[in-house]
């Protein structure tokens, strides 16, 4: 009777080509897949926060923006006041909002527009805010009105017969300008904080808004009356926010591409075509090192010897022992246990130690004696051998185990 014993794990595994990798395999492959999917997810919600955020900001003076920076706050206040905001963000948005009726033109610096475009946005408007004042646009708006420097940070009445500065009160005004043919409001230093002028159609004003209305400090002092004084004169308030895009300048410098011969681009497209041919037809691939062996090894006691033996030769008998020296210190320091950065002070008095023998003699052999001749040299290296192999003898004695 014959009995049929069950397959063992391993024939079951050989037959149907499976391993004991297999499972750890599939573990760690799942694990770098959820690393990877949590790294993503992670990555797209840091991106959707910054954008967020960057989208919440915005730019300064941005009337949509809720950043310190922004002016969205002055923006509500406006609407509270049954004022209509309209955000413009191109000149022709503005123009046309401009055509619908008498409204306020809030303008910052544009320095993409020509003088030209700025002043006609302007003459749409009826009444015009200048909330970022620069030099040109107080010359073209309001002549003989120039930049005067930045005022302290203590709030200053008004002290002028503008009805609007009055009510609205005592304010720090930051930016300073000097009036020309303009009222001048908020005196401080060599300027006004605000500028006031009449024209045909309304009225011109300017002050340094990102002082005076922005977020951050909208509900100072008298900020926020002023503003909606300046600004709410009219049922509507168009706020044109400028964009380099937004330009009517015409580029007149020619660019460095019109500037070349024509020859000029097809030679340097040739050229690297070339260098890429060259590199692989001449380039060579570098593999993984191969360690080579060398035919004959070299003890490091005899390079030094050798090099003592040269150093004999030319006459040069303190550099030979200094080599001879520095060979006998750096194999009694492995003997005696040392590290390789002990000093040849500590050596020596742990190799006299060791071998019984007296300190100052031993600093002598491996340190103070200086041989003056040959024959000086020769007996020093005898001593040498000597100490080494009373050293030896003392740490390896005969039939110890090594």
């Amino acid at each position: 009777m014959t009995a049929t014993l069950p397959p063992s794990p391993a024939t079951t595994r050989e037959a149907t080509g499976t391993t004991d990798a297999a499972p750890p395999r599939r573990r760690a492959v799942t694990a770098w897949v959820a690393i990877a999917l949590g790294l993503l997810v992670i990555g797209g919600i840091g991106g959707a926060v910054s954008a967020a955020n960057q989208w919440a900001q915005r730019g300064a003076l941005d009337p949509d923006s809720t950043g310190p920076a922004g002016a969205r706050a002055l923006a509500e206040v406006l609407r509270d006041h049954g004022v209509e905001v309209e955000v413009a963000r191109d000149r022709a948005a503005a123009s046309a909002a401009l055509g619908r009726g008498p409204a306020t033109l809030v303008l910052p610096d544009a320095p993409a527009l020509s003088d030209d475009a700025v002043a006609a946005l302007a003459d749409a408007a009826s009444d015009v805010v200048l909330i970022e004042p620069r030099a040109r646009t107080l010359d073209l708006l309001l002549p003989g009105a120039s930049p005067a420097g930045v005022a302290a940070d203590d709030a200053v009445p008004p002290d002028c017969d503008v009805a609007d500065a009055d009510r609205a009160g005592a304010i720090a005004p930051g930016g300073l300008y000097e009036p020309g043919d303009a009222t001048g409001c908020y005196p401080a230093g060599e300027g006004f904080g605000l500028l006031v002028a009449d024209t045909p159609g309304g009225r011109v004003a300017a002050v340094d808004a990102r002082a005076l209305f922005t977020n951050d400090v909208l509900a100072e002092n008298g900020n926020a009356a002023l503003a909606a004084n300046l600004m709410g004169r009219h049922p509507l308030v168009v706020w044109y926010v400028p964009s380099v895009g937004d330009t009517d300048l015409a580029d007149s410098d020619p660019s460095l591409g019109e500037l070349t011969p024509p020859w000029v681009s097809p030679v340097i497209v040739l050229l690297l075509v070339t260098g890429v041919a060259a590199g692989v037809w001449r380039g060579r691939r570098f593999g993984p090192l191969v360690a080579e062996r060398l035919p004959v090894t070299v003890r490091a006691s005899e390079t030094t010897e050798g090099r003592a033996r040269l150093y004999a030769r030319a006459r040069d008998p303190l550099h030979a022992a200094d080599r001879l020296r520095i060979g006998t210190l750096r194999r009694l320091a492995a003997l005696l246990g040392l590290g390789g950065n002990a000093a040849a002070p500590d050596i020596a008095d742990a190799a006299a130690g060791r071998a019984g023998l007296d300190r100052r003699l031993v600093r002598g052999i491996l340190i103070d004696d200086i041989p003056r001749t040959d024959a000086d040299l020769v007996a020093l290296s005898a001593r040498l051998t000597d100490l080494e192999a009373a050293v030896h003898a003392a740490v390896r004695p005969e039939g110890s185990p090594r």
